[in-house]
């Protein structure tokens, strides 16, 4: 699976801080949500950014080696946690690790793409929040859908649109990946 991003940043040559310090420069340029890729060659970059994007709010998704080249993935922050939710049905984590296995079930990730690689549930389906208006027939209508993302924001805005688009047993899944305990798989396994 190739990896979406929005922005590449090229700090390969650069010694701490300045892939942070170029890092911080660039992200004040993305939109929320937006996921920068910066390339760097010090290997002290991979903790270095991983403890700035914790710090500063935003999402380090992980790094990729290739060769010399670390690709490390970062998610600009967003106000999702503190946007209501709307959809009337909801379930939490456990809820859903009890029937995630089911065959009558849907797991649909509607995070980014990045997101998904790096970390998602093994039963989960791919559609990103962007593109589900056009990837929705995807889903079948007659099972039970659990839609998650990484806060319960995202999905709960995506299960407000299969409702609308007349699915049902629709459910938003809170807190989400970012507080999933259960099995996980990534682009790496």
């Amino acid at each position: 699976m190739e990896i979406k991003t929005d922005l590449m940043l090229d700090a390969k040559g650069l010694a701490c801080p300045m892939p942070i310090v170029k890092t911080k420069k660039t992200m004040k340029d993305l939109e929320a949500g937006q996921v920068l890729e910066i390339q760097a060659t010090d290997q002290g970059s991979k903790a270095d950014l991983a403890a700035w994007a914790k710090s500063s709010g935003h999402q380090y998704l992980g790094t990729i080696e290739e060769g010399d080249v670390l690709k490390h993935y970062v998610r600009k922050s967003s106000d999702e946690e503190s946007q209501e939710k709307q959809h009337p049905n909801v379930v939490s984590n456990d809820d859903l690790e009890q029937v995630r296995s089911n065959e009558d079930t849907i797991i649909v990730d509607v995070r980014e793409a990045a997101e998904y690689a790096f970390e998602h549930i093994p039963e989960a389906t791919s559609i990103p929040l962007g593109e589900l208006g056009d990837r929705a027939e995807e889903i079948d209508r007659n099972k039970t859908i659990y839609v998650v993302c990484r806060t319960g924001n995202r999905s709960d805005m995506a299960a407000q649109q299969l409702t609308e688009k007349g699915y049902e047993n629709v459910y938003n899944v809170v807190p989400g990946m970012s507080e999933w305990s259960g099995e996980t798989k990534s682009l790496n396994q």
